[in-house]
């Protein structure tokens, strides 16, 4: 018996070694990006399209056979990515089109995003529109750009192109009509190179405030309408606006974030937020969750709590963190995101029957009222959980533990294992910040740090990301310098330890070094070199992060000549930031702390750790702390001390009334 399972054994060995070779070509052995480690590109790696890597190889190749590049730039956990891969690059003809006459190059935005943010910056002067992702680009052998587009279909429709006929069309002009090509180019370039005047706008917060109350929907709160983003620099700026007496403006800041906190927006079951979501009234979400948008919300739960003391905004807080730590978190650092779909369904994991909800509300009449289940299904014929009321119903967390135990049993969407510098100092701020309402996070946010520097920050040198096991490679952009300088400051903040200053000064020094040229900031020292974009949609923009740390460790170490650099870089972009302060409000905040200042209260650490509660209740929005020898409370400014006494009401009356001067 054993010799016939022996033999049937070996012949099924000799079988598998004669098909292996028709395997592997069954896998597109042109496609070569099962090389690469990006979870973006592994998604793609079996695609019938001859898919190369953004290289320089991929673009000798383009020169050697004389044809058009077709790059495609996405994310891992992009939707649209996910529904033009299932629909082109899936497709044979369609892939058979783009190789034939073209060179396929795919890039991961969150692995090279100086690349990607030179075509979006691009798409974004072309079209006069923001772009995204999926965004498609097709360049000529020397990367000269002559279409740019984002998702595409496989079929024209009445509005859109379609890579059945695009495709040929323009692989056609290539080599037939170079003419047309040329002019292509010659618009698309004329169109970057363009430089818009602006019209003179002063810096005055209520003008900054008007401005912002224009797109405040006042009806179900936030930007705009749909799409409807959590957009953390607006709320920001509106709290800093309370403090220069604008006081609706905290109103509008706190409806927001529990409009956000109660409907769809906000995941009730496993804690933290959605993307942003697909409708004006925050109750359909686009179900990705990004760690940016739990790094960057966070702090603002943490500022509502403080001002309004209610336990929602708390609660979110040690939800939102939880979710990301069982989520996201390895070993110290945090994955960046989590994809929409389950098994190719969009939401399957965060959706129920109503059967399943009513059954886990078990008739709690207050539950069900919240609820509002009048409708069968508010998404593809399932219940995505809102809640109609300004408060959690009594019976939530019950609610929430039954459905959680029907989760149990489902595959939670894939999670992208990229470990991003800046997005992991993000969550070490957000842990800081944290502290201030439980200071067991004050620990987690050292222990966050001293991980993310011990994968990312290697014989001096800052890289911009690693993979799950990975040595990184490549080199850190002006955000991860930027997140990384904050997070210093934050963690300074916390525990008054020079060590985290002196990395700071460090840091601040390499960026300038790095990303500073000729009164510009850049993103990256290689080819593409874009000047850092102020928007602020998805995240904080780079630019202005880097000046808010500028302003800040100037303060810190008294320094007047990162007081200059932060000056002379805000000048170069005054009334670009000014013309639109919903585009761009951190840089906005960024002027406002260089006009007023930022304060530097001094004291000796006992004091100031003693006065901990009182100094954050001081009504000025840009103030930190360092210890000295004094022996009396000092406000500073960089250049000169204003105020000074033993009594700290008076300090705290000299602070607050600066705002005035």
């Amino acid at each position: 018996m054993s010799y016939f399972i022996s033999l049937v054994y070996n012949s099924a060995m000799k079988l598998l070694l004669l098909l292996l070779p028709l395997i592997l070509l069954a896998q597109n052995p042109n496609n070569l990006l099962y090389r690469e480690h990006s979870p973006y590109l592994l998604q793609h790696k079996d695609n019938p399209v001859n898919w190369l890597a953004w290289d320089k190889a991929s673009f000798t190749k383009a020169k050697k056979e004389h044809k058009p590049i077709f790059l495609s730039i996405g994310y891992s956990t992009c939707h649209w990515c996910h529904v033009m891969a299932h629909e082109s690059f899936e497709d044979k003809s369609i892939a058979s089109a783009i190789n034939r006459d073209y060179i396929a190059i795919k890039v991961d935005k969150e692995e090279l995003s100086h690349i990607d943010a030179y075509y979006q910056q691009l798409f974004l002067k072309v079209k006069h529109r923001s772009g995204g992702w999926p965004l498609t680009i097709l360049l000529t052998e020397d990367k000269k750009p002559f279409y740019i587009a984002g998702y595409l279909p496989p079929h024209a429709t009445q509005h859109q192109d379609g890579l059945d006929t695009l495709l040929p069309t323009y692989a056609t002009l290539y080599k037939k009509e170079p003419q047309e090509i040329k002019e292509a180019i010659a618009f698309i370039t004329a169109q970057s190179l363009s430089t818009p005047t602006y019209n003179h706008q002063q810096l005055q917060p209520t003008k900054l405030f008007k401005s912002l109350l224009k797109q405040y929907d006042d009806l179900f709160y936030g930007f705009n309408t749909a799409p409807k983003f959590p957009e953390a620099g607006k709320i920001d700026l509106l709290f800093d606006l309370s403090l220069f007496g604008e006081e609706e403006a905290e109103a509008m800041a706190i409806d927001m974030l529990r409009a956000m906190a109660m409907r769809g927006l906000y995941d009730h079951v496993g804690g933290g937020f959605f993307r942003y979501s697909t409708d004006g009234a925050w109750e359909i979400p686009h179900f990705e969750k990004m760690l940016y948008n739990q790094a960057e919300l966070v702090p603002l739960y943490v500022k509502a709590y403080q001002l309004t003391k209610e336990p929602l905004f708390k609660e979110v807080v040690t939800e939102t963190l939880e979710m990301t730590q069982k989520r996201f978190g390895y070993h110290g650092l945090f994955f960046s995101a989590s994809d929409a779909d389950s098994h190719h369904e969009e939401g399957g994991y965060f959706t129920f029957s109503l059967a399943e909800v009513k059954k886990a509300a078990q008739n709690d009449a207050e539950l069900l009222e919240a609820l509002d289940l009048s409708k069968a299904g508010n998404f593809e014929g399932k219940v995505h959980l809102n809640f109609y009321s300004d408060q959690r119903p009594k019976g939530y967390t019950r609610f929430r533990e039954r459905l959680q135990k029907i989760q149990k049993k489902r595959d939670y969407p894939f999670v992208d294992q990229k470990l991003i510098t800046a997005w992991n100092m993000m969550m070490v701020s957000a842990y800081a910040k944290a502290s201030e309402i439980d200071v067991a996070y004050k620990k987690k946010a050292l222990q966050h740090f001293k991980a993310v520097f011990s994968l990312l920050y290697r014989d001096k040198v800052l890289y911009h990301y690693s993979l799950k096991g990975a040595v990184p490679t490549q080199a850190a952009l002006l955000e991860d310098y930027a997140f990384s300088i904050k997070a210093l400051i934050d963690l300074y903040e916390i525990t008054y330890d020079k060590h985290y200053l002196k990395l700071a000064t460090d840091l601040t020094k390499k960026a300038t070094k790095h990303f500073y040229k000729d009164g510009h900031w850049y993103l990256s020292e290689t080819t593409h070199c874009v000047e850092s974009p102020l928007r602020d949609k998805y995240y904080t923009s780079a630019y202005a992060t880097m000046m808010q740390d500028l302003l800040k460790m100037a303060a810190l170490t008294e320094s007047l000549s990162l007081q200059e650099l932060a000056q002379t870089s805000l000048q170069k972009r005054r009334q670009e930031i000014l013309q639109d302060v919903t585009f761009a409000p951190a840089s906005v905040k960024a002027l406002l702390m260089q006009k007023f200042g930022v304060v530097l209260l001094k004291n000796s650490r006992k004091v100031l750790e003693h006065y901990q509660k009182e100094i954050r209740q001081i009504r000025y929005p840009y103030l930190l702390t360092k210890p000295d020898s004094s022996g009396l409370f000092l406000a500073c400014k960089v250049g000169s001390c204003f105020v000074y006494s033993k009594d700290f009401l008076v300090v705290k009356k000299g602070i607050e009334g600066s705002l005035k001067q």
